[in-house]
């Protein structure tokens, strides 16, 4: 086998191919590891430990060699930096964390190493996951390897760009209000958010901890599956956050015909919804027609089409935007150079020394999230702001759950518009947050969700479809993805030059 075909492989293939010897895992590894730093002007990554690399991926080697056989062993993948690890630095996109070293590995990372998955290194993201564009990262914008002067997405952009132009098979990423659901539409991938306490939080660089949600992000919903099998479970001894709910095997449904379904029509009785909030003249164009193909599409494979409402959609942006900063305020609040993160080099007294630290630490996104919400807790604000969003939150969630008894899944736009250029909305945060107006219910109300290559808008850019189901419907939604896949190649597209 020619090293030069490693890259195109998804993570299946590639598993198969290490497992039956036509190349090793060190093999793969080094040739993921030069493909990265051949294309560092995309800003996909953030660092690397080449000695460390090739450790793990000797020891998948002898793993094999011992006869041991699985789905990811000795398969390459990379971290968003937002995953604390022993063996490589972790940043959160800040300078505040800047040169840190955890003395252990967030659980996410630790059970993809148990199944002897390889780590190339750590991918760029928004500044502690605070962004829809990756422009907020300390460390630099990643770029789209579409259009390279286009944003790849936040805060998962790093993560998205990584598997779009074939740096990586596989990545992790993390969704607070549709940040891997976001870029995996902006770069043609494939990206799941599962149910929110699927996976454990232990190790992740808290933003909005009711919020936060680890998932991944590949080239098609079998890897997706195969990954997240791995990633979910229960934690409940380390993050309370964790559901006391057993891990499943979120590949037992792919290729099968839902129940009383033939096989030329596998999603036969599958009811798929249509919010009418999601169709508006808010989405572009060229949005809308991709997503209206790939929903006929699903209709060839038997499913039908269910127009609903989600009527508290639109109320989704404030409610977030109050929801997600207080919890950032908070969770924030340690890194003070005192306990650990950076300290200013000069200052008078204590004050001063928080207030220079914080200041250089932090870049202007988080800052503004800090300052929003340490005001929307205040007192004589709590109750106008903070409870009031938790009180509509809960109204988001019945509005699902309304919409559920309807319908099987919901689909959608990913996002309004394709991807926008770098600097486009830089000066208007606003802007750049109306993007999330498609993720955001989901996330609110702890769906899973995923986003799923779909066709492409007429600047020739990605757009993603995007699919949720109820609590704890993540193999359903990856049979569906997955089914969809079968019929359409839009998933196996890749960029021009990558």
């Amino acid at each position: 086998m020619s090293r030069s075909d490693l890259h195109e492989m998804g993570v299946a293939e590639l598993a198969a191919a290490i497992a039956d010897k036509s190349t090793s895992a060190v093999e793969a590894a080094q040739h993921l590891l030069a493909r990265a730093r051949a294309h560092a002007s995309l800003g996909a990554y953030l660092a690397f430990n080449e000695e460390a690399t090739l450790a793990q991926a000797r020891a998948a080697d002898a793993r094999i060699a011992a006869g041991e056989r699985g789905p990811l062993l000795g398969v390459p993948l990379a971290h968003k930096d937002i995953f604390v690890t022993r063996d490589f630095p972790t940043t959160a996109g800040s300078k505040m964390l800047e040169g840190y070293r955890s003395p252990f590995d967030a659980t996410v990372v630790a059970k993809l190493a148990e199944a002897g998955t390889v780590t190339l290194g750590k991918l760029n993201c928004d500044e502690f996951a605070m962004g829809g564009s990756n422009e907020n990262s300390a460390y630099g914008v990643a770029r789209n390897p579409w259009d390279t002067a286009r944003v790849p997405g936040g805060s998962s952009g790093g993560s998205a760009v990584a598997v779009a132009a074939r740096l990586a098979p596989a990545v992790t990423g993390t969704d607070t209000g549709g940040s891997i659901r976001q870029p995996a539409s902006f770069c043609n991938v494939t990206g799941i958010k599962p149910t929110y306490g699927r996976c454990s939080r232990y190790g992740m660089v808290a933003f909005a901890s009711s919020l936060d949600q680890a998932g991944p992000m590949a080239r098609s919903a079998a890897d997706c599956a195969a990954l997240l099998s791995v990633m979910a479970g229960p934690d409940i001894d380390r993050d309370s956050t964790s559901l006391d709910h057993p891990a499943e095997d979120y590949t037992r449904l792919l290729g099968q015909p839902r129940e009383g379904a033939r096989a030329e029509r596998p999603l036969q009785g599958l009811r798929i919804g249509l919010p009418r909030e999601f169709f508006g003249a808010g989405v572009a164009a060229d949005v809308q027609g991709p997503v209206r193909a790939a929903l006929a599409e699903l209709e060839k494979l038997g499913a039908t089409l269910v127009d609903i409402s989600l009527p508290r959609t639109e109320l989704a942006i404030p409610v977030y935007y109050i929801i997600a900063p207080a919890e950032a305020s908070s969770n924030l609040s340690r890194y003070d150079g005192v306990k650990f993160g950076h300290r200013a080099a000069q200052y008078d007294d204590l004050i001063d020394m928080y207030k220079k630290s914080r200041s250089e630490g932090f870049g202007p996104e988080v800052q503004r999230r800090i300052m929003i919400g340490t005001y929307v807790l205040s007192h004589g604000y709590y109750d106008a702001y903070y409870l009031k969003a938790q009180q509509i939150r809960r109204l988001i969630a019945q509005d699902f759950q309304q919409a559920f008894t309807q319908c099987d899944l919901i689909a959608g736009p990913a996002a309004p518009t394709v991807a926008w250029k770098i600097g486009d909305k830089s000066d208007d945060p606003v802007a750049n947050y109306l993007a999330d107006i498609f993720t955001l219910p989901a996330s609110l109300a702890g769906l899973p969700g995923m986003s799923v290559p779909a066709g492409f808008g007429d600047s020739g850019l990605p757009v993603g479809l995007q699919l949720i189901g109820n609590y704890f419907q993540e193999a359903a939604l990856l049979q569906t993805a997955h089914a969809f896949q079968q019929a359409t190649d839009w998933h196996t597209k890749s960029p021009e030059g990558f």
